[in-house]
């Protein structure tokens, strides 16, 4: 039995980042849009080839961005907010809404739009804003040009589009009612739809993951008019509903009483029967199944996955896809190039190229993959490196008092350091250079000895406290120079974690991330940051905060073993930063900051698996600080997230300060924290865009803040670290923001 096969998406980057570092080589003028445009070019080609060599049956198109596929999808429909308007280059003003605009000839400036987490994931959207009544019109040169191109090479490729409700549930709208736009919306979809018939075009795939989601009764009632509306097209390519990330449970409905022609269900992530699934599924439907996991590294069990195969092939009138369980845009892109990596864990993987693989080992039901698959699994089951006798008898000793801090805020905030109203700090890192990339890349080949390498580190160090003391700031970091990334740092001082070379997943943009791989027990051997921070404080008589990753993001951000729960995982890389945040307060540092940023982004897509969710990452993080004295003061920091519907476990982390993503809502997310218990900085800078903003408009921002919570609760920061931006823009930006903190605490002081 032989049965089609189909890739939701592919990277984006390249095996290497090409599209990285051409995009940023673009965006600082050193090389022309025709230059960006061919290694884009190029990399799709690389990768439809790719993909038709492996046997795939169905390949994607529109997949590819050079930013983001939801900001695209808004170009596409003509959905480009006012401000950006009078930009007149259809590609710089695409990049504007990304990353902002600034032209100091023309006057030009404009702020970047929102982000916000892909669902579960840490990859970041764009948000678009749309208007009251807001006009779509349909722009779709970037699609038929990519279709084209796979056709110029011989291949058939099939369309990926965001669906309308999808779209509209993740924009902003003035007025909130993003679903009285709907009509409007559909009537551009039905025109691609007939456009794309015309040029033939046989199947779209219409991407819906908010299937997946708890749906409200008006967005059952788009769903509805959605997809009555599209059923009943009679110029149309057929349509592929494609949902990822979770079930569809009680919205399965939505899609079976129409008629559409197909629907991917991700069975990776599924605990739904597959049986019951087949019995309410009819048999004019396609139905796609995603048995190859498009999320992580590990490879697939593929007897388990066939075994699926086959329960969904019984019935000879049944028409089976075999597919990724959602776009493989989250997993790195081909193994091939890890030599260095640790031989036995790498068995136990597959990147994207491997996935392809498995992919068609599956479409065909037999081959040595098979065997390989087996072996692997067996081998990893095994493995007596993946568990630690003494890490499973310390987390099973951990008691409920090592998650409470000796005394409530009020108490500790007493005995805490004293400083201004309003403080102003940074979120932790500093520009990472090219000469620290250099400098570190040279030290990994050899190029400089171990004691070079710490010598220009302690002089990077140094410059950084020197550069904010002459800015001002009243609370210092040591600007982690000697971190290539805040997880992978840590996941390398830490037992059960391996590294790859070439791992890169995009984050967001030309942000890439590399993901360590948890395989094993965590267990902390020796003191992490405990030397540099110590150091940075010995050249400042200012406080220098202790910088850490926490347990929650370690997690979140790593590709993570699947053979225990996470919660336990989670409490292991607690207990390890426990030790580490004790070993700093004795060290005499007496602020430290875990980071928390992907607190949210763990939260389970369905409210009935919150609480348990929500109670072991909590649980976890006051594990991991709870273990100091009152004096002591924790800070965290979370970024692009929406707080109001878990503030209540957000306040239970008991932190004592809180810093969080608010310059691009322009304090809009944080109006949930009006009676927030505790300490508050909200971001009155986006690091995430080359633009500075000035101190007028720093100032209204924190006046905003300022209206929101006590005064002598707010702390004055970016909403992010800093190691991706320059230091001239970061020089300019924080001296802002220190002269607006400067003014709004003169006028606070003055209203006591």
């Amino acid at each position: 039995m032989t049965i089609s096969t189909s890739c939701l998406g592919f990277p984006r980057m390249g095996a290497e980042r090409e599209l990285k570092f051409a995009l940023e080589s673009y965006w600082s003028g050193k090389s022309s849009l025709a230059e960006l445009q061919k290694v884009a070019a190029d990399l799709r080609a690389r990768h439809w080839q790719l993909m038709q060599t492996a046997g795939i049956s169905v390949l994607p198109c529109n997949d590819f961005s050079y930013y983001d596929q939801v900001l695209d999808t808004a170009v596409l429909f003509g959905a480009v907010p006012a401000a950006y308007r009078g930009i007149q280059d259809p590609h710089q003003r695409y990049f504007a809404m990304a990353r902002g605009f600034q032209d100091q000839a023309s006057g030009a400036d404009v702020p970047a739009l929102a982000m916000k987490k892909w669902f579960d994931t840490n990859y970041h959207y764009i948000v678009p804003e749309l208007e009251a009544g807001q006009n779509f019109e349909l722009h779709p040169e970037k699609l038929f040009q990519e279709l084209e191109e796979a056709r110029a090479l011989g291949l058939e490729a099939r369309p990926v589009l965001i669906g309308p409700v999808t779209f509209l549930k993740l924009s902003r709208t003035a007025d909130d009612r993003p679903y009285a736009l709907l009509d409007g919306l559909l009537k551009v979809y039905g025109q691609l739809l007939k456009q794309l018939a015309d040029k033939k075009v046989a199947w779209v795939q219409l991407d819906e993951p908010c299937l997946v989601t708890d749906l409200s009764a008006d967005e059952k009632a788009a769903y509805r008019q959605a997809f009555a509306f599209l059923g009943e097209l009679k110029e149309r390519p057929k349509l592929m509903v494609t949902t990822y990330f979770g079930d569809l449970e009680e919205n399965l409905d939505l899609v079976l009483q129409y008629p559409l022609d197909g629907l991917h269900v991700d069975r990776t992530r599924s605990h739904q029967d597959l049986w019951d699934l087949l019995q309410r599924v009819p048999e004019s439907l396609v139905l796609s199944l995603g048995l190859v996991d498009g999320r992580n590294i590990w490879r697939c069990d593929l007897d388990a996955a066939y075994h699926q195969v086959i329960e969904a092939a019984r019935k000879p009138g049944r028409q089976l896809l075999i597919a990724t369980s959602c776009s493989l845009l989250h997993s790195p892109v081909s193994l091939r190039g890890e030599k260095d990596l640790d031989p036995e864990v790498k068995n136990w993987m597959a990147f994207a190229e491997e996935k392809l693989a498995e992919l068609a080992a599956l479409g065909a039901g037999r081959g040595k993959l098979f065997d390989e698959s087996r072996q692997a699994q067996e081998q990893r089951k095994a493995s007596q490196r993946v568990t630690n006798p003494q890490v499973r008898a310390r987390t099973e000793a951990v008691s409920e008092a090592q998650a409470h801090r000796v005394s409530e805020f009020a108490k500790r905030r007493e005995v805490q350091l004293t400083l201004p109203l309003l403080p102003t700090t940074t979120i932790g890192s500093f520009p990472q250079t090219q000469e620290i990339r250099s400098q570190r890349a040279a030290h990994r080949q050899g190029k400089i000895s171990d004691e070079q390498y710490q010598e220009f580190l302690r002089n990077a160090t140094a410059d950084c406290i020197r550069r904010q003391e002459a800015l001002g700031l009243d609370v210092l970091v040591h600007g982690e120079y000697e971190r290539n990334d805040m997880v992978e740092y840590f996941g390398e001082k830490l037992h059960g974690f391996v590294f790859t070379r070439n791992g890169w997943v995009q984050s967001y943009g030309s942000r890439c991330v590399k993901p360590p791989v948890l395989f094993g027990d965590v267990e902390r051997k020796h003191p992490m940051t405990v030397e540099w921070a110590s150091y940075a404080q010995s050249l400042t008589s200012k406080p220098v905060k202790g910088m850490l990753t926490g347990p929650v993001t370690i997690l979140q951000w790593s590709f993570v073993r699947t053979d225990q729960p996470r919660s336990l995982t989670c409490l292991q890389l607690a207990l390890a930063l426990r030790d580490e945040v004790c070993d700093l307060e004795k060290a005499g540092i007496r602020l430290i900051q875990v980071d928390e940023p992907a607190i949210r982004e763990g939260l389970p897509l369905r409210r009935n698996q919150w609480e348990h969710y929500l109670e072991w990452a909590v649980n976890s993080f006051r594990i991991a600080t709870s273990g100091v004295a009152d004096a002591t003061q924790i800070h965290t920091h979370m970024c692009y997230s929406e707080f109001e519907d878990i503030l209540p476990s957000v306040a239970a982390l008991d932190a004592d300060v809180l810093f969080i993503e608010t310059a691009r809502s322009r304090m809009e997310s944080l109006a949930p924290f009006a009676d927030y218990p505790n300490a508050i900085g909200p971001g009155v800078y986006d690091i995430h865009s080359p633009r500075v903003p000035s101190v007028a408009e720093m100032a209204d921002l924190l006046r905003e803040a300022r209206r929101r919570v006590d005064p002598d609760r707010l702390w004055v920061n970016p909403d992010c670290g800093l190691k991706t931006r320059g230091w001239r823009e970061v020089e300019m930006a924080l001296e802002a923001m220190v002269e607006a903190a400067r003014q709004v605490r003169a006028e606070s002081e003055s209203l006591r």
